[in-house]
């Protein structure tokens, strides 16, 4: 008996190896993985990487009408990209109205604060309702995706976007 439980043990971990390597399973995972976060007040303050985002990583994001949606109901005047949304609020100048642990938040997960959004929350995979099949165990964005769009979104001022 013992012996047929080390056989199995050892093929389950050839096995996961030989996957890890051939299909990059460790970045998969760790990509996907849900960041570790805490809600102070209306907002997440701490970062969800140690990477700091990137406001043209964060832009692309946002326009990617494969990626991020957010143009399907978001407009952003400066953004020269057709067909932008109207359903949500206009975001042309969101970051003299929310600060960046309050962008993070609603990024992350809008139910938070709105119980009854349609916004989908881009970086949870629990307690979800109709998730389209490629998303079921992944957050629609990663925690990179999520730090880039933030840092896009706190240079949307009434000066418009930063160079930064």
């Amino acid at each position: 008996m013992r012996r047929a439980f080390d056989i199995k043990w050892v093929v389950l971990c050839v096995v996961s190896l030989y996957c890890t390597k051939v299909t990059g399973a460790d970045d998969a995972i760790s990509e996907y993985a849900i960041a570790e976060y805490a809600i102070v007040e209306d907002g997440i303050r701490q970062p969800l990487t140690s990477t700091l985002g990137d406001s043209e990583a964060g832009r692309l994001a946002f326009s990617d009408r494969e990626s991020g949606h957010c143009l399907l109901c978001h407009i952003v005047k400066s953004l020269d990209e057709p067909f932008q949304g109207t359903i949500g609020p206009d975001l042309t100048d969101v970051a003299d109205r929310l600060s960046v642990p309050q962008l993070r938040l609603r990024v992350v997960d809008q139910s938070h604060i709105s119980p009854e959004t349609i916004m989908p929350s881009y970086h949870k995979t629990e307690g979800l309702n109709q998730v389209w099949a490629p998303y079921v165990g992944k957050p629609v964005l990663t925690a990179q995706e999520v730090e880039d769009v933030v840092t896009y979104l706190s240079t949307l001022t009434s000066e418009g976007p930063s160079d930064e």
